[in-house]
């Protein structure tokens, strides 16, 4: 619990971290901030086990599907805001790079000089809580390898990491800019598509619980 909270710390101030920012523009710099609309489903997981070690099971039931449905609905509209704002961003430096040549000097002035290492060195650092995280989640009980939402919603966090990670390589460093919006849209989409599952379980435990 205590890692995932570092994580999704790191991803909240990971601008700063990556010294991405500057006082005449906006750099984007998305895909490391957006990982925490996934991580952060997961840490929320994380806290409600956690709860259930000191709250009884019936309290928790009841409370937990209103809060999830709060929590889930929220981050849905909030996800989805940031879906518009990545792909305006992505749209603009795209019709920027292929207006030549005013165009093209303003995307390279503005985008193009990422901070691709800055990027790596975080990318790595989170990987890394991650990965101790998974570890410390088998050794505290085996029996947390048959939630199978805990599985794959860890799953999905890895595979995040890793999507960002590549799409910054993939390219010269002047388009990282490009690549690194795409995939905070693709992972800001993964996290969606979590968020409505989030939903339509706490509804149907809501439901349960009324009845």
């Amino acid at each position: 619990l205590v890692l995932m909270f570092i994580v999704v710390l790191i991803e909240v101030g990971s601008p700063w971290l990556m010294q991405v920012t500057d006082k005449s523009f906006d750099r984007p710099g998305y895909g490391v901030q957006y990982l925490v609309f996934v991580d952060a489903f997961l840490f929320y997981v994380s806290l409600l086990i956690g709860l259930a070690l000191i709250i009884p099971e019936r309290i928790q039931g009841r409370v937990q599907g209103c809060v999830t449905l709060v929590v889930s609905f929220l981050g849905c509209l909030g996800i989805i805001g940031a879906i518009f704002t990545a792909l305006i961003f992505l749209l603009l430096m795209v019709t920027l790079l292929l207006a030549p040549i005013f165009g093209t000097l303003a995307y390279l002035a503005i985008y193009g000089d990422f901070d691709r290492s800055g990027a790596n060195i975080t990318l790595s650092l989170i990987m890394a809580l991650k990965i101790g995280y998974c570890i410390l989640l088998i050794l505290a009980h085996q029996r947390f390898l048959q939630n199978k939402s805990l599985v794959l919603l860890t799953l999905t966090s890895l595979l995040a990491n890793i999507i960002i990670s590549f799409l910054h390589n993939l390219v010269p460093g002047i388009l990282v800019s490009i690549t690194d919006a795409l995939g905070a849209i693709v992972v800001a989409i993964l996290a969606l598509i979590w968020a409505i599952v989030f939903i339509i379980g706490s509804i149907v435990a809501i439901v349960r619980s009324i009845h």
